[in-house]
């Protein structure tokens, strides 16, 4: 499958509809019930990382809405956003090395999208380091008592909100992909 319009992350609104026929046998709506243990802890985790990122957006939020002074923001932000990098890069490598290979083999026709969600994690790796670099400005700059750190603030909050929307899409699609496919096939590296 090459890249068509709509398919890269920034540009994309949803899978492809050859991507989604795993989805259309296993619906959104049934993943509440009898769900694989490895689905559910999937979407645990996803949700988690929906959580932190929304709750780190909320504390640039109130940054801008100066209901924290830039000490506050770095006391409650700087370690949320640490723990988020390194449980996002974990997470992605382990899906990368270990289950996105072994899905392959599982069900063939589906390699196209796990081609996707690699690439996916290599523009999210771009982002993470983004967000990383100015998390670090950020942090520099409030030890070191700097006369940017304001500047270095909105600069971070600013990150944060790029760094949402693909996150957000990527993580739906890749549930579109990887949750059907452990309910037809199980644990794919078990």
């Amino acid at each position: 499958m090459s890249e068509t319009p709509g398919q890269t992350l920034a540009e994309r609104t949803g899978l492809p509809s050859d991507l989604l026929y795993l989805r259309e046998g296993f619906p959104r709506d049934r993943w509440t019930t009898a769900l694989h243990p490895t689905a559910a802890h999937w979407l645990q985790m996803h949700a988690g990382f929906r959580e932190h990122q929304a709750h780190m957006t909320g504390l640039a939020g109130q940054w801008r809405n100066r209901t924290l002074d830039p000490a506050g923001l770095h006391r409650v932000l700087i370690p949320a956003l640490q723990a988020f990098l390194q449980h996002l890069d974990g997470h992605h490598r382990i899906e990368t090395g270990h289950y996105f290979p072994a899905m392959r083999k599982l069900e063939p026709r589906i390699i196209p999208g796990l081609d996707l969600l690699d690439r996916d994690h290599d523009d999210i790796h771009g982002h993470l380091e983004t967000l990383f670099q100015s998390g670090l400005g950020f942090h520099q700059a409030v030890s070191g008592k700097a006369l940017d750190v304001a500047d270095q603030a909105d600069r971070l909050a600013d990150v944060l909100d790029v760094i949402t929307s693909p996150l957000l899409r990527h993580l739906d699609d890749e549930e579109d992909i990887v949750i059907p496919l452990i309910a037809l096939h199980g644990d794919p590296a078990g």
